[in-house]
């Protein structure tokens, strides 16, 4: 019982016609994929044009604007001026933000952009979302200027007369440092605690597709408008699925837990740009734009005409794009799929050990042997990414978001064939290819069986194609006709060839190379699916001779030879596509690298050092640094392994921290960043765990504290955008001994530091939160009164 799942004649030929024919469906689902043609600026006026909206994007979004900076004020102030020009009612929401992680509390005083127009007869309120902020060296033409801008463009293109619902469009400040403008917008506006259906709109890229990423809870009826809405949808289940499971944040998250329903929107496409001074106008992907703005336009149009209450639901639909159409089906569907997955092969299991094909304990074997290659692709693809680093380390800095990843993208596919053979070719003639195929199956029945369980809207990425290949082996096993078992195979690794390269291809956009085994891992799993048919294509197995049979063992020597060289071969393409991927990713002033450093100041001792944290510093780097010693930096500044170097000491102000009271384990602070500081933080050497924070005419704020920060002092306070007149921080540190606290005033940009010449091209600065910085440091010992 080791024969084949089917076997025809001319079989090369029919694997091969096959197979591509699973390649033409690959590329027309990627094709599928695609962003809008971008509309000129003479489109007629109900439609959304990038060209008008970038416009608005060439006002604000040329320099970066964070938190609390005068570049943020003057974006609000174009922001603000378009939208009462368009008939809005705006206001600006002046208020302290605040979150909290491990070990961190986060505060910033934002300026939300608030502008309403009431509807005619509303159901509710259409709130539309995205922040103005950008991060602190970067200009953020995608992150989010873009979205800013699609808002203006959107309200230009609904015209005057009102909506049957209110529109709200929120323009939040702060996302970039925790969230914190939407955080005060539903703890502390009217409408934030009103509720209603929220559309947001996010980039970590500057290209691809604008997909909806994400849903509130029971979104049958927003998925169903976005579906029948939308004029290109983009988006589906897994990566709704994927984000709740992720530590990772937008506005979405604090305006979803206050109540609002909604879906959020991104493109993720060439990230290595993300955060950086790349997120440039001139990096920018028109066509991302304008399906940004085209999806904005219609939903606010649907949406804000609909009967918003008739939108909810008790349930998630599962939703995913095929050839151009996208399905959607409840979630109670779920279950029911994952079962027939598993019974179907089952059945195939059996039907094959009925024609003799291959015998029960052989298809165990066998299903138990396909955890080898699945934990092979992902070892070796992680693996991949720790040579890469240690050839080079600047790839580090990069998080895996690299420039021109397709070459090495390309090596991870071919070290997922690697694995999938290493394990394959020995055992087919050992267990036999139906029983090798049919075990193989196993395992997207299996997991779509837990992901049914842990991530209803995921598993159909897992069910659907076990589901269908079980059934295309099925049919081809009862068909008459070599021509039609073929065609039965291929049908059935249709829809795996649909939706694993594209998850792939996702995971290879969102995470980058430092994770390349989660795409390894999904690729393995496609490759399961098209055992059958890659069987067609290869020379017969390697079989012990028959006694009697002449030159039984020949054919089996050479055939396991071929093994052999098809084995090196892939492993020698891999190294071969790593090494085109070295060459052709190098660093330029089109594709920059990344270089961390910062100013650092003791005022207390009058010492100041330049800082880095890259792991390889840059030619440019070193002319600032030169050791790896961190003992003379303030105490509790270093946070990591850094390089230092000996700086000019420049005259400021620095930041000035009153104690006002110590009683018991709560400690009362007043502190001032000093002349032109935007931003405080506080380092404490014992873990906290209660920070408030209030400012004049601003109500306090308090946020609980548990865990510590790593690699530092524990407990850490930040405050961005902090008021001339400082800020009241009530800190709680459990028991009563004296406590060190190092306040570090930081000012963007290093100019103003003698001997300071800006990076060449084919350098940027690096996205730590600390580098391109003026830090001055002042410590302070907290002792009982």
């Amino acid at each position: 019982m080791m024969g084949k799942l089917i076997d025809v004649p001319r079989r090369t030929l029919a694997g091969l016609l096959a197979l591509l024919t699973l390649a033409g469906a690959i590329m027309l689902t990627a094709m599928g994929q695609s962003t809008m043609q971008p509309l000129p600026a003479s489109a007629p006026g109900r439609e959304f044009s990038a060209e008008r909206a970038l416009r608005h994007l060439e006002r604000f979004a040329a320099e970066p604007r964070p938190l609390g900076s005068p570049a943020g004020d003057r974006a609000r102030t174009y922001l603000v001026g378009q939208l009462r020009a368009a008939g809005l009612d705006v206001e600006v929401q002046r208020a302290i933000g605040a979150n909290s992680s491990s070990g961190l509390a986060s505060f910033g005083q934002v300026d939300n952009v608030v502008a309403t127009r009431r509807g005619s007869d509303a159901t509710g309120t259409l709130l539309i979302a995205a922040h103005y902020d950008s991060a602190a060296v970067g200009p953020g033409a995608s992150d989010d200027g873009a979205a800013v801008a699609a808002m203006l463009e959107t309200v230009r293109a609904l015209g005057t007369a009102p909506l049957r619902n209110d529109l709200v469009l929120l323009m939040t400040d702060g996302e970039e440092d925790g969230v914190l403008g939407a955080e005060a917008f539903v703890r502390e506006h009217p409408l934030g605690r009103k509720g209603g259906v929220l559309l947001n709109w996010e980039a970590r890229g500057v290209s691809g597709p604008s997909l909806m990423f994400e849903t509130s809870r029971n979104n049958a009826g927003l998925v169903s408008t976005f579906a029948a809405a939308a004029p290109h949808p983009r988006g589906d289940s897994v990566m709704t699925e994927l984000y709740r499971l992720l530590p990772n944040n937008t506005d979405f998250t604090p305006l979803a837990k206050a109540g609002f329903t909604g879906m959020n929107f991104a493109y993720i496409e060439r990230s290595s740009r993300y955060h950086t001074a790349d997120d440039s106008i001139a990096n920018l992907d028109h066509g991302s734009l304008q399906h940004h703005g085209s999806t904005m336009l219609a939903l606010a149009r649907t949406l804000g005409d609909a009967d918003l209450p008739a939108l909810a639901a008790d349930h998630d639909v599962t939703y995913f794009r095929i050839l151009g159409v996208m399905v959607t089906y409840p979630g109670w569907l779920v279950w029911p799929l994952a079962v027939l997955a598993v019974l179907a092969v089952a059945g195939l299991a059996l039907l094959a050990r009925r024609a003799r094909l291959a015998s029960i304990p052989r298809i165990i074997v066998a299903a138990a042997s396909a955890a080898v290659p699945l934990v092979l692709a992902v070892i070796l693809a992680q693996g991949l990414w720790e040579v890469l680093v240690a050839l080079r380390p600047a790839y580090d800095g990069m998080g895996g978001l690299l420039h021109r990843p397709s070459a090495y993208q390309a090596a991870v596919m071919l070290l997922a064939a690697l694995a999938l053979l290493t394990w394959y070719l020995p055992l087919r003639g050992r267990l036999g290819p139906a029983a090798l195929a049919i075990g193989a199956l196993v395992w997207p029945a299996g997991l779509g069986v837990l992901a049914a369980w842990f991530a209803p809207g995921a598993a159909f990425v897992l069910t659907l194609p076990a589901l269908l290949c079980a059934l295309g082996g099925l049919a081809a096993l009862l068909l008459p006709g070599a021509v039609w078992r073929v065609v039965a195979l291929t049908l059935g690794a249709s829809m795996a060839a649909m939706l694993l390269p594209a998850l792939a291809g996702t995971a290879f956009d969102g995470m980058g190379l430092a994770l390349g085994g989660v795409s390894a891992l999904v690729l393995t799993l496609f490759g399961l699916t098209l055992l059958p048919l890659a069987e067609l294509a290869l020379p017969e197995p390697r079989r012990s001779p028959v006694p009697g049979r002449e030159g039984g063992g020949g054919r089996g020597s050479g055939t396991h030879r071929g093994s052999v060289l098809g084995v090196v071969v892939v492993a020698v393409l891999a190294v071969a596509l790593t090494g085109v991927g070295l060459a052709t990713d190098a660093f330029d002033a089109a594709n920059p690298q990344r270089s961390h450093l910062a100013y650092v100041l003791n005022a207390d001792t009058r010492v100041a050092h330049w800082v880095s944290g890259d792991a390889d510093p840059t030619a440019w780097t070193r002319r600032y640094i030169s050791s790896r010693d961190t003992g003379s930096l303030p105490a509790g500044y270093a946070r990591r392994t850094l390089w230092t170097g000996d700086a000019p000491v420049i005259e400021t102000e620095g930041p000035r921290v009153a104690i006002l009271s110590r009683a018991g384990d709560t400690i009362r602070l007043r502190v001032r960043a000093g002349k032109g500081a935007r931003s405080v933080t506080l380092r404490v050497e014992r873990p906290i765990t209660q920070v408030t924070a209030g400012a004049t005419g601003l109500t306090q704020v308090t946020v609980p504290v548990s865990g510590i920060r790593a690699n530092t002092w524990p407990g850490e306070i930040r405050f961005r955008g902090i008021p001339a007149r400082g800020v009241d921080i009530t800190l709680r540190v459990p028991g009563t001994d004296p406590v060190r606290l190092t306040a570090i005033a930081e000012t963007d940009g290093l100019s103003a530091v003698p001997g300071f010449t800006p990076r060449p091209p084919g350098l940027v600065a690096s996205t730590r939160e600390d580098g391109d910085l003026i830090a001055v440091t002042r410590t302070y010992d907290l002792r009982p009164a």
